[in-house]
């Protein structure tokens, strides 16, 4: 039988085995070290799932959209932070689910971290920057030196593998601060990977959702993904909070002209979701996601070459966290 093996070293010593054929490690594909009692398992018969909270974390909120690249990671971002800026600053974490793809290590600036440590009883310790604790797949696979100019290594798995993979990052975490031992999360954001496959599947199969959000911009390509999107969390009965339309508009910093760029806002109206926030084009928020500084912290960056646009994306996205804050505390 064929087995193939991803080894992943620092300095010499073995950190954790990436395996991707035998039935033991595709119970375990993270190489975490056993933690009873287990995560809640997908029935093989057909019988009732038992949904149930992600320990140490009060409400989940998850940022979705059936379609690739509409700005979902970065509102993902920008969303926890709006809300860990709410005035009884409520305790925030981000966990990228996105499996093949993630990008919360680039946008938080961690994309050359250490690798995640374990706590004494097995469970991976999130990595903080600018003060909110993160846990992504991008921290786990192995990664080339900053000055390299290698590629990140690939994970290349199939359905079975990429379940298990996203049971152990919902339930093998501890959000708690100061390494397991301080208070837990108030909000968890869950950055989800594009399109209706597996990994929103076992999510809402398997974990109480408070609230989904989801992402599009206006063209109608866009918005004809995000109704199936929206269409499979009600299949599984995520409640969903509403949508931000990104890159609604381009307001030209010169004349203070509003151009849609991508079709009119009116078109995400038909989704039949309520609108939490329309988000304008703006250069600095593209510039703070290279650079691994969330624009709602970071105005100095084009602080005028951003001008009234910059304010106004602030503004909607921390908007749309209050009400978010109000919809799932109620």
């Amino acid at each position: 039988m064929f087995t193939s093996k991803l080894v992943l070293y620092r300095h010499g010593t073995v950190l954790r085995t990436f395996t991707s054929i035998t039935r033991r490690n595709h119970e375990n594909p993270l190489g975490l070290p056993f933690r009873p009692p287990s995560a809640p398992q997908m029935p093989r018969r057909g019988g009732p799932i038992q949904k149930r909270r992600i320990e140490h974390v009060k409400k989940v909120i998850v940022v979705a959209s059936g379609k690739g690249g509409v700005g979902k990671s970065t509102i993902a971002v920008n969303l926890a932070f709006s809300l860990a800026m709410l005035s009884h600053r409520p305790r925030v974490g981000i966990l990228d689910l996105d499996i093949f793809g993630p990008s919360i290590p680039t946008l938080m600036g961690l994309q050359h971290s250490d690798d995640p440590q374990l706590t004494s009883a097995g469970a991976l310790v999130p990595i903080i920057n600018h003060g909110i604790p993160t846990m992504s797949m991008g921290y786990l696979v192995p990664r080339p030196p900053p000055d390299s100019t290698e590629f990140e290594g690939a994970i290349v798995w199939r359905g079975l593998m990429v379940q298990k993979a996203v049971q152990q990052l919902l339930f093998d975490v501890d959000w708690r601060d100061t390494g397991g031992y301080g208070p837990g999360l108030d909000v968890l954001i869950i950055d989800m990977p594009p399109g209706t496959g597996d990994v929103p599947l076992t999510l809402g199969q398997l974990v109480i959702v408070d609230g989904a959000v989801i992402v599009s911009t206006p063209q109608d390509v866009a918005l004809t993904d995000v109704r199936r999107g929206i269409s499979m969390f009600k299949k599984i009965s995520v409640p969903i909070t509403g949508f931000i339309l990104n890159q609604a508009s381009f307001l030209c910093p010169s004349c203070n002209t509003t151009h849609e760029l991508f079709g009119p806002p009116t078109n995400a109206s038909r989704l039949g979701i309520p609108l939490l926030a329309q988000l304008p084009l703006v250069g600095g928020v593209s510039w703070g996601g290279d650079h691994g500084i969330p624009f709602v912290l970071e105005g100095t960056h084009g602080g005028a070459k951003d001008g009234r646009a910059g304010e106004m994306w602030r503004d909607a996205m921390n908007e749309a966290a209050s009400k978010i804050w109000g919809l799932v505390q109620s």
